[in-house]
């Protein structure tokens, strides 16, 4: 009975390495489609890159940086483009995250739509402004217990174009955790009047890609490989009151974009909310409470949901929509920034409806 069981399971083995094997060979003969263009833009750009690849690789190889804040693995949906001329049925793996109008514009998803024939397609004009940075680890600084915060020099370029709120892509190199390089999208902490680093807060992700190589591998002096900048999340142009809202390693961009307006002397008046599950996940207060005596009008608002004995909090306590809605009694006037976990943002938009912020006025960045 044992023998035969070992005969049966050697032999779906060997089935098995078989058609893997006969996979590989299709996707070298049959999969291989060679040389295919693409043109962008009414044929404002035109590259020729290998066929087979997915549209996201073929374009960031020649220097045309499509925003991902998942590295291509399809599970963000930032990517999309739009395919003016060929491409094709789509995929299983793009529809979830492509609306009906799109699809009626033939919107594709660029890390998982494969460059087989020749196409055009459309992209956004700032898009051709994104560049590629070399830049040095300059420092590596514990923000919280799973929080770090990593300062980069630029090298080559040497200045960065950014506006406060912006994000760019960090470039992990092949390491044990990865046998290739990827990217993931994090947003700027600094300001952008410091034009020659760029700062990031990078929360530890359990078996995350990136966020374990910042955390366990990465080393100051070491140069590491960016790209940007990216995102329509910024201040908006106007004399409107702002509301900002935050959790976790949200706080970069509303961090850059509170530092922009003070330097910029910007004279509206701002409530940031920051929710922290105890005291240990609190940081960069300091500063914070440090802006309210440079910043016109500017309260800030720490919020602990489950305070532990020893901190000690004398603070607001409880969720923080509930928080929210102890100091906004009415938001008609109001624009509203907000920066965290996808739950954490689809509360507070309630919420922020409900207390009469126009949902055109609010402007997220979910991660």
């Amino acid at each position: 009975m044992l023998t035969a069981l070992l005969v049966s399971v050697g032999i779906i083995s060997l089935i098995a390495v078989f058609l893997a094997l006969l996979m590989v060979i299709a996707d070298a003969t049959i999969g291989n489609y060679g040389k295919v263009k693409i043109s962008i833009n009414n044929g404002a750009k035109e590259l020729d890159v290998q066929g087979g690849q997915p549209l996201l690789k073929a374009l960031n190889q020649e220097g045309v940086f499509i925003p991902s804040a998942c590295g291509g693995r399809g599970s963000c949906g930032l990517c999309k483009v739009r395919v003016v001329q060929g491409g094709g049925a789509y995929l299983p793996t793009e529809l979830p995250w492509i609306s009906a109008d799109e699809q009626k514009l033939n919107v594709r998803l660029s890390c998982q739509f494969k460059v087989k024939t020749d196409i055009s397609i459309a992209v956004p004009e700032e898009l051709f402004s994104v560049r590629q940075f070399s830049t040095t680890v300059e420092s590596i600084k514990d923000l919280t217990h799973d929080i770090k915060e990593v300062r980069l020099k630029l090298d080559d370029p040497e200045i960065i174009e950014a506006k406060a709120g912006q994000f760019i892509q960090f470039q992990v190199p092949e390491y044990e955790n990865s046998d290739e390089p990827v990217y993931r999208a994090y947003s700027m902490a600094s300001s952008p009047s410091d034009n020659r680093h760029v700062e990031l807060e990078i929360r530890l992700v359990p078996n995350g890609i990136c966020t374990t190589y910042v955390h366990k591998f990465l080393k100051v002096g070491e140069t590491v490989t960016v790209n940007g900048p990216y995102g329509d999340f910024y201040l908006r142009d106007s004399d409107r009151d702002v509301i900002c809202i935050a959790g976790g390693s949200g706080m970069a961009p509303i961090k850059s974009i509170l530092m922009d307006m003070a330097e910029r002397n910007i004279q509206r008046k701002t409530m940031y909310f920051f929710g922290a599950r105890s005291k240990r996940d609190l940081f960069l207060t300091e500063e914070m409470h440090d802006l309210e005596t440079r910043l016109h009008d500017f309260t800030f608002i720490p919020a602990l949901s489950e305070p532990k004995s020893e901190d000690n909090w004398t603070g607001e306590t409880g969720m923080i929509t509930d928080v929210v809605r102890k100091h906004v009694t009415n938001g008609a006037n109001s624009e509203a920034y907000l920066c965290g976990s996808p739950g954490m943002i689809d509360a507070c938009v309630q919420v922020l409806k409900e207390l009469k912020v126009p949902e055109d006025r609010i402007f997220y960045d979910k991660f």
